[in-house]
């Protein structure tokens, strides 16, 4: 008896988002569970990667006293006050742009979190548990910022 095995496949997108804050934290989850439902990859994973090195991906609870409980360890953890080499431009030689930020502290912060997460998808959902919300931390906004989402596995198309 023949049987047909499950076909791969991947689907690659983007997520813009325009941030309001120096620090944010901005709820994308509904938005991949879109994607991974537009994939139609019934057993897989999604990867999110933030295309910024002072942001991060998360995945934590959306609760508004804990998002800033977090904002208070970030400034606790590098104070947007310090001095911070990077910011130094009578030092500083590389990755120079005219429209150059003070920034030191959200490259720090970022050094800290991470700049991808990967989750399972199961019968063609994401796989959460009952708090965790994929989050984008935005650590040196207002700014427009880029998600590249990956999803990839078993379809039944």
């Amino acid at each position: 008896m023949d049987t047909l095995a499950p076909a791969s496949t991947s689907r690659h997108s983007r997520i813009r988002i325009t941030t309001a804050s120096p620090t944010q934290f901005v709820d994308v989850t509904e938005r991949v569970e879109s994607l991974v439902a537009e994939a139609g990859v019934r057993a897989g994973v999604v990867n999110i990667q933030t295309l910024h090195t002072t942001t991060a991906v998360v995945v934590n609870e959306l609760e508004p006293l804990l998002l800033s409980d977090f904002e208070v360890v970030l400034e606790k953890t590098a104070p947007s006050d310090a001095c911070y080499r990077h910011d130094d431009a009578t030092i500083r030689t590389v990755n120079l742009t005219p429209d150059e930020r003070v920034n030191g502290h959200a490259h720090c912060r970022a050094l800290l979190l991470a700049s991808s997460v990967c989750l399972n998808v199961v019968d063609g959902r994401l796989v959460l548990g009952r708090w965790q919300r994929v989050l984008l931390a935005e650590l040196d906004g207002p700014r427009v910022r880029d998600l590249s989402i990956l999803v990839f596995g078993e379809s039944d198309r």
